[in-house]
């Protein structure tokens, strides 16, 4: 679930910025070839790029973003912030109760007693 949203949100910001992300995808392969040296073998550029986007450039339009700022941005990218913000990512969008029936919910949140669960 978590992937399809990612994925989603990822196509979007790459088609929002295209121009930029197709200027500085060498550089985004070697950031990738860079984390997959520390251990994360798994990163596309195009999850770094939504990185970037959603986190460091929020609150920045593309018009005011220049190439060296990008640039260094890209090369300043640590694999502990990128981490970190996938994992608060995940935690946004889990579903923490999707295998909880609805009587386990209704105990676990103490509107219902234990007894009273049917299997």
């Amino acid at each position: 679930m978590y992937v399809q949203k990612i994925e989603k949100d990822v196509s979007i910001l790459v088609v929002q910025y295209e121009s930029l992300f197709q200027k500085v995808l060498p550089v985004l392969t070697i950031r990738k070839a860079d984390f997959k040296m520390e251990g994360l073998k798994h990163v596309t550029e195009q999850e770094i790029w939504h990185y970037l986007v959603a986190k460091k450039w929020k609150k920045i339009s593309e018009s005011d973003l220049a190439l060296h700022k990008v640039i260094a941005d890209i090369f300043s990218l640590t694999v502990a912030q990128y981490m970190t913000f996938m994992q608060v990512e995940e935690l946004k969008s889990a579903n923490w109760f999707a295998s909880v029936g609805e009587n386990e919910l209704q105990v676990l949140l103490g509107k219902q007693e234990s007894s009273k669960i049917s299997s």
